[in-house]
């Protein structure tokens, strides 16, 4: 029996000292014996995180700064490209309108000498028509080129 009234003692001392065990350490933590050291750790620790942030942003904030810069160099030679276009374009409309008048006006001749010489009807007629469906395909050609100018303008 005696045996058996050792460990019944020893149990409770054992029961006891699992709860003492952590209430003092509980203790420990509240009490900050071991805090001073964890606050330090913890503020050089965010103190690296911030500032590997803050140089993270400084550069992004680099790279979008160059690429707003290469934006705006491309923005300007599009711009660039598009004025010169837009200028031969009006160049080259302003051509096809002169030989559209120069046409137009030969053909205001051409008609008027053809009326004028009513003598060789035959002749004349076979002439005019050669002159007429010559001219008429002049006017297309230029006509067609006006066509192309004016759907390359409003692609670009």
């Amino acid at each position: 029996m005696s045996e058996k009234t050792e460990l019944a003692e020893k149990k409770p001392v054992a029961v006891q000292e699992k709860p003492k065990k952590l209430w003092d350490g509980a203790l420990k933590m509240v009490r900050g014996e071991s805090t001073a050291q964890l606050i330090e750790n913890f503020t050089a620790e965010m103190t690296l995180v911030a500032e590997g942030l803050c140089e993270d942003q400084g550069n992004l904030r680099r790279d979008v700064d160059k690429m707003v810069t290469e934006e705006d160099r491309r923005i300007q030679a599009i711009q660039t490209r598009v004025e010169a276009a837009e200028t031969s374009l009006e160049e080259e409309r302003r051509a096809h309108d002169r030989d559209l008048t120069e046409l137009r006006n030969r053909l205001a001749a051409l008609e008027k000498q053809a009326a004028n010489k009513p003598a060789v009807a035959g002749k004349e007629k076979n002439r005019k028509g050669t002159i007429i469906r010559d001219l008429t395909v002049l006017i297309a050609i230029a006509a067609g080129a006006w066509i192309i100018v004016t759907v390359i303008n409003k692609f670009f």
